[in-house]
């Protein structure tokens, strides 16, 4: 079933996304599961949003229900992971842009010459980290599909309760329209947070 929790506008979704679990499975059985620790917020009138101009057969998913996944490439080599949220045929997503690992699993031990707590810094290098790519696109985040959320653990909920986790809220990166846009929010002391 598909988290109800994101049929909220990206604006709510996004910081709500930060201390997050994103799970990956492979057929093989393999799983590796990071903490999102950046997100950006694209939705409906945003000139910056896919779904800005109109419906296309790119965009299409994010017009429709929430918690579904929105695989996109960019440069022509890089994928970018969302979260579609908000009401059935309101566009809306968050952009996933970085993650961090907890533990390194064995059969990814040296995976790139930099430190691992930069192997999800960045939208393209997590989905790197994860295989995402655009066989993931349009489909529900459950397990069953290889893709999903998992909420905040008790801990690490307690910590942002009490002020040991902050949040600092910004301007989107790499934009040309809407640049002005306060909509990213990352953990303010996250090694693996793509930009400051």
């Amino acid at each position: 079933m598909v988290p109800t929790w994101l049929e909220r506008s990206s604006l709510e979704v996004a910081p709500d996304l930060l201390g997050c679990r994103l799970v990956r499975r492979w057929a093989d059985g393999r799983q590796l599961s990071a903490t999102i620790v950046e997100t950006e917020a694209y939705t409906e009138g945003d000139p910056a949003c896919h779904a800005y101009r109109r419906e296309t057969t790119r965009n299409r998913v994010m017009f429709g229900p929430a918690g579904f996944s929105y695989v996109y490439l960019i440069y022509g080599i890089y994928h970018c992971f969302n979260v579609v949220t908000d009401r059935d045929r309101t566009p809306s997503a968050v952009l996933i842009r970085a993650v961090e690992l907890d533990a390194i699993p064995p059969w990814r031990a040296g995976y790139r010459a930099e430190k691992p707590i930069r192997w999800g810094a960045g939208p393209g290098k997590l989905c790197q980290l994860l295989d995402i790519d655009r066989t993931l696109t349009d489909l529900p985040l459950v397990p069953a599909t290889g893709l999903w959320l998992e909420h905040r653990d008790a801990d690490w909920q307690q910590r942002l309760e009490t002020g040991a986790i902050a949040f600092t809220q910004t301007t989107r990166i790499g934009l040309t329209q809407g640049a002005d846009l306060p909509w990213r929010w990352y953990v303010s002391d996250s090694k693996a947070v793509s930009k400051r």
